[in-house]
């Protein structure tokens, strides 16, 4: 009688198991998400994680979106665990920069049948995307002077810093969100045109600081992960890396070639990304004639936290944020 009982019960079970493997497969057919299907995006950096959060509104408190690098790993150091290709596999989309750092992405999706919606942030831009530059005074990168030779172009990584390139981003991720869930498009569209205006109205006021500004040049002690952002209103610059560079360490000539910038061009500030300790912006400012020069602090957005989330961090406060920094440096501050 309990053997029987077991094989009844197993029947059951596999029975329900056969139904709703059929509910979710007319639902994928059909391109939306089963009523009892929670919506499951997966993004590699902030600025992806915030513009669908942006884009769901009142959604996201139902959907499962995932940040991969949610400890202030560097876009650049990054590696996936185990974890993060298992939520990568099992996604409804999985978005992405693209760029040499996201080599990992190719051997963590699934075969092509099985694939979850990709985006792939460098292909939405297409020609948009820069290579990155080499400017004057910068330091080579140790390949670089070893091989002496590239595989190939480098494209700069960091679109997500051009508010531009943010609107024909989030215009994108809207539109692969609502052919994922059709049900709530409309409401998806609403937020989606909101936002651009509230990135469109930024942009204005960036515009406008470069405008007023006395200065046109930054000098930075650093990494330059901004060249999408200096692009966008016509700003120069002249940096200790480019923006992808693993180096941290500056030779002697590029320090002083940085101070000598400084006290060419009257700067009284030296720039530096969030992550950086300020020791070389510093050796730059102890190099240069006015030793009382101050270091402004730029936010890349590369080393964003769950903490920060939690504490309210969001993509245009930082970018409102920036703005204010490039006001000072410029001098165009009210």
């Amino acid at each position: 009688m309990k053997k029987l009982l077991a094989i009844l019960i197993c029947l059951l079970v596999a029975a329900g198991c056969f139904a709703s493997c059929g509910k979710e497969q007319a639902g994928s057919e059909t391109g939306e998400k089963a009523g009892d299907s929670k919506l499951s995006i997966v993004t590699t950096i902030f600025p992806e994680y915030d513009w669908v959060r942006q884009i769901l509104g009142e959604k996201a408190a139902d959907t499962d979106i995932t940040l991969l690098l949610d400890n202030g790993v560097d876009l650049h150091s990054y590696q996936p665990t185990a974890a993060d290709i298992v939520r990568i596999k099992s996604c409804d989309l999985f978005i992405y920069v693209g760029g040499e750092s996201d080599k990992w992405v190719k051997d963590a999706l699934p075969e092509e049948g099985e694939r979850p919606s990709v985006i792939n942030l460098l292909e939405v831009l297409g020609e948009s995307v820069k290579e990155e530059e080499i400017k004057e005074g910068m330091e080579a990168e140790e390949e670089e002077e070893e091989e002496g030779t590239e595989e190939g172009p480098e494209y700069d990584e960091h679109v997500w810093l051009s508010l531009k390139n943010a609107a024909a981003l989030c215009k994108a991720i809207s539109g692969k969100i609502c052919e994922i869930d059709p049900g709530n498009a409309d409401l998806y569209k609403a937020n989606t045109a909101a936002y651009l205006k509230k990135l469109e109205d930024l942009d204005v006021l960036y515009k406008d600081a470069v405008n007023k500004a006395q200065i046109k040049t930054l000098v930075f002690g650093d990494r330059f992960p901004f060249r999408y952002l200096v692009d966008d209103y016509g700003i120069d610059y002249y940096a200790a890396f480019v923006g992808c560079s693993a180096e941290s360490e500056a030779s002697f000539e590029t320090v002083i070639f940085l101070a000598k910038k400084l006290d060419e061009l009257g700067l009284k500030y030296v720039m530096q990304i969030e992550s950086a300790d300020g020791r070389l912006s510093q050796s730059v400012i102890d190099a240069s004639n006015d030793k009382s020069r101050e270091i402004l602090t730029l936010d890349s957005m590369q080393s964003a936290t769950s903490t920060d989330i939690e504490n309210g961090a969001d993509y245009l406060s930082i970018m409102q944020k920036n703005l204010e920094v490039l006001k000072t440096a410029l001098g165009s501050a009210e």
